[in-house]
């Protein structure tokens, strides 16, 4: 697909009921929307990765970026030498990647960087088998986020990695499904707020003693003590005055083990249950809690259109069984299940009804929404929205439609439920939750 224009603001939008200051967003447990927005559709690298580099290569001072993965292909080189170039030209560059998800390039990504000035910093490293046997390492940085001065941002569920290329089936002719946003406005605050806060997550072992010590040997600790918090985002921002007409574009959300645990969820339950007409859901890994189950039923039963696109060339056969497990309550309900079949599926994104839609990082599954970080743009906006359903559509247009659950009765079904309900516990509780799902 081409490169969508930028979808604008709407002056007549209704007004946010979120405070519209730097910081407020994370007070709330509900998305706070902003206004005076763009926001293009991409898809795939093949379009997120050249929009990314050129973004970069106008850089003027600083540039953020967050990733699961960053592979050691070609594509990948394409963005990390874009990020060197940056750096030497004098833009500080500050790369995240998390331990786990990035461990196969983790040796050559840091000799791509080394000494070139690219800070990279990596969440949760699992350097040493004793890694494994510390708090918190299930809940790994999933989130996908690039932002260039502070001015323009890209979000979604893309990692650094060519389409083409799978960590464990190697290169395929088909690329993944999956989408990203290119956004511009206000509501890139926040999430240029997530990065950086990610960033001192990842290096409060190295940088925190040193600022530290820098900190100690202020002339005015106070005041000094004051702006590390601020740039670590521990102090809430003063707000300005709002306007009494603000109208409503864009909201970022995230899911982390802070605040926001369960805001992506809430948010995109609220959508499905708000739903008038159709629901669309695309998600590579399913397996909802019951909350989000019930509001999908009761979606269909009372006649809006559900339909669900799920992976159908499976990467792991334990996700594939997960959402097998689910098909028949949903069939019966009315739901429309669809199994995406030309390539593998990485994209999680939902409309509802004609203006709302989100796209982003999060899947439907307990690792999603309640355990790593996670970070969604949701849209407002009848453009944007029928871009991504125009999208969903065409993908579904070349799915195999599933009329019959493949576990519906017997043993098999019964053990098949039991299985992934068990492993779903335990590994929440190995993980450190206590939270229902």
């Amino acid at each position: 697909m081409a490169v969508q224009p930028a979808a604008s603001v709407s002056d007549d939008e209704p007004a946010s009921d979120g405070f519209q200051f730097p910081g407020a967003w994370y007070t709330q447990s509900r998305p706070v929307f902003l206004s005076g927005n763009e926001a293009a559709l991409l898809r795939g690298g093949d379009e997120l990765f050249p929009a990314m580099v050129r973004a970069i290569e106008q850089a003027l001072h600083e540039v953020w970026l967050a990733t699961y993965i960053f592979h050691d292909d070609p594509a990948s080189e394409a963005v990390a030498k874009a990020l060197i170039a940056a750096a030497r030209r004098g833009v500080r560059v500050r790369v995240v990647v998390d331990g786990f998800g990035s461990s196969h390039s983790l040796t050559t990504v840091k000799r791509w960087f080394g000494d070139k000035g690219v800070d990279l910093a990596v969440f949760r490293p699992l350097t040493r088998w004793w890694n494994w046997l510390q708090p918190g390492q299930l809940r790994r940085l999933h989130q996908k986020l690039c932002v260039v001065d502070g001015t323009r941002a890209f979000v979604g569920g893309i990692n650094v990695i060519d389409d083409r290329n799978d960590l464990h089936h190697g290169f395929s002719d088909a690329p993944r499904l999956d989408f990203a946003v290119a956004l511009h406005g206000p509501v890139v605050a926040p999430i240029e707020q997530t990065v950086r806060a990610v960033w001192t997550r990842a290096t409060f072992g190295r940088d925190w003693r040193k600022e530290t010590l820098q900190l100690a040997r202020s002339a005015e600790p106070v005041r000094a003590a004051r702006k590390l918090l601020r740039r670590m985002h521990l102090l809430p921002a003063t707000p300005p005055p709002l306007a009494d007409d603000t109208p409503v574009v864009a909201a970022f959300v995230v899911r982390d083990n802070l605040r926001q645990r369960r805001t992506i969820e809430r948010c995109m339950i609220d959508a499905i249950r708000m739903a008038n007409v159709r629901v669309q859901l695309v998600t590579p890994y399913f397996y909802p809690g019951r909350s989000f189950r019930r509001a999908l039923i009761k979606a269909a039963r009372r006649g809006v259109q559900v339909r669900l696109l799920l992976q159908g060339k499976l990467d792991y056969r334990l996700a594939g069984l997960a959402a097998r497990v689910m098909y028949d309550e949903l069939l019966t309900a009315g739901v429309e299940v669809y199994e995406y079949i030309p390539a593998f599926l990485h994209a999680k994104a939902a409309v509802a009804d004609d203006e709302w839609a989100t796209v982003g990082s999060s899947n439907v599954d307990p690792l999603s929404l309640l355990l790593n970080l996670e970070a969604n743009i949701v849209v407002r906006n009848t453009g944007f929205a029928a871009a991504l359903s125009e999208e969903l559509d065409q993908a579904m247009a070349v799915s195999s439609r599933i009329l019959v659950a493949p576990l519906r009765t017997g043993l098999g079904a019964m053990l098949g439920r039991g299985l992934v309900a068990w492993l779903a516990h335990w590994y929440l509780r190995l993980a450190g939750s206590s939270e229902k799902y």
